[in-house]
């Protein structure tokens, strides 16, 4: 693994531990409610903590710097921002469980209403911040190793029996509730039955190799380690692979995918305990900005401001990507995207799918 990978994991890897093994604290020891409005107040350093998902590490390292910038050009005062990653749904559970989190920016809604049923965030946290509180989204493509040698194409390939796959676990993986739903989707629009899109999607997770409990730790099952033929994988994580490893990896985007919508919130008691209620909405919002959008989308997320989205767009006919390209222009349009609407939303998606008993626990046997 490349030097600053491996920096990157073992800092996100420490801080992770630190405050889970704090329990009500972050690292550093969060000062209490009037204790630190006190602090921030007197102008000291006003300690915000972000629990996030597993792919966004270097994505908020890179935010957490201009964040910092702007809100001490702004209000004169200095941020230092706390981050913990790992499986969007474990990671709902240790906030919900009681991790002290200011904010939550998780992998999608489902895992930050956990958070919300916990009694930790108030109602109607979709509606705080622009386009349903998703201020970036991502797709779900193929990573394959160069020359996709064993061809894979389309999501059709994953369930032949010479090919070994890499996904997270969607227990604990909100990224791979993604991946899952977005393979259903395929099955279903080639016609099939309910019980045929079972047959298929059981047949997918028969080939599964290793079932990781995060998207980056499934990354370095896949590029570090050597295993499976195919990465079902964040758009990011993907491009993330090509640029750091140039000529060993392609990525495949498959004729259709689903629209992942990551999803950020306040949490509001938390937040009101330690006086960071307006910092925390300002971090937030700040997401939204030209400055943050442009990081986002230079970190392969997808903006959702529409005039720099489309300044990354490239148009091809290949879905086929072997290299990030020179021009920075990374966005392949060329896909057919479902959302999580086809599903009924998270409620019925987790009902149906992911739920003790349900589909996903009948086609994959432990």
């Amino acid at each position: 693994m490349k030097k600053k990978r491996i920096l990157s994991l073992i800092v996100a890897a420490t801080l992770g531990a630190s405050l889970i093994a704090c329990g009500n604290t972050s690292s550093g020891e969060v000062k209490e409610g009037s204790d630190k409005i006190s602090a921030a107040n007197a102008g000291e350093v006003i300690e915000l903590t972000n629990v996030s998902y597993d792919p966004t590490r270097e994505l908020y390292v890179a935010y957490n710097e201009l964040f910092a910038k702007h809100y001490q050009e702004e209000f004169g005062k200095t941020v230092d921002v706390t981050q913990s990653h790992g499986g969007s749904g474990k990671q709902a559970l240790e906030v919900a469980n009681g991790l002290e989190a200011d904010v939550v920016t998780l992998a999608l809604e489902g895992d930050v209403q956990v958070v919300a049923d916990a009694g930790l965030i108030d109602d109607g946290f979709t509606s705080e911040f622009d386009v349903d509180s998703s201020p970036y989204t991502s797709t779900i493509v193929f990573l394959v190793r160069s020359g996709n040698p064993k061809k894979i194409y389309d999501w059709n390939d994953l369930i032949r029996k010479d090919v070994g796959v890499i996904t997270p676990n969607p227990k604990t993986s909100g990224g791979a509730m993604w991946n899952y739903l977005a393979a259903w989707y395929y099955f279903e629009q080639q016609g099939q039955s309910e019980k045929e899109i079972l047959d298929s999607i059981k047949k997918l997770y028969a080939n599964v190799v290793v079932l990781d409990s995060g998207a980056r730790g499934a990354t370095t099952s896949f590029v570090e380690n050597k295993q499976g033929d195919v990465l079902i994988a964040w758009e990011n994580e993907a491009f993330l692979s090509l640029q750091e490893y140039p000529g060993e990896y392609e990525i495949v985007v498959p004729s259709v995918s689903i629209l992942c919508q990551p999803t950020v919130a306040v949490v509001d008691e938390v937040a009101k305990k330690h006086g960071t209620e307006d910092v925390a909405k300002e971090y937030l919002s700040y997401l939204y900005s030209d400055e943050a959008q442009e990081i986002e989308a230079k970190n392969f997320y997808r903006p959702s401001t529409k005039s720099i989205y489309d300044k990354y767009v490239f148009s091809t006919d290949s879905n086929t990507i072997t290299e990030v390209p020179s021009d920075g222009k990374w966005i392949n349009d060329n896909i057919t995207l479902t959302d999580i609407n086809h599903f009924g939303g998270w409620k019925k998606a987790r009902a149906d799918h992911f739920a003790d008993g349900a589909n996903f626990d009948s086609i994959y046997e432990q």
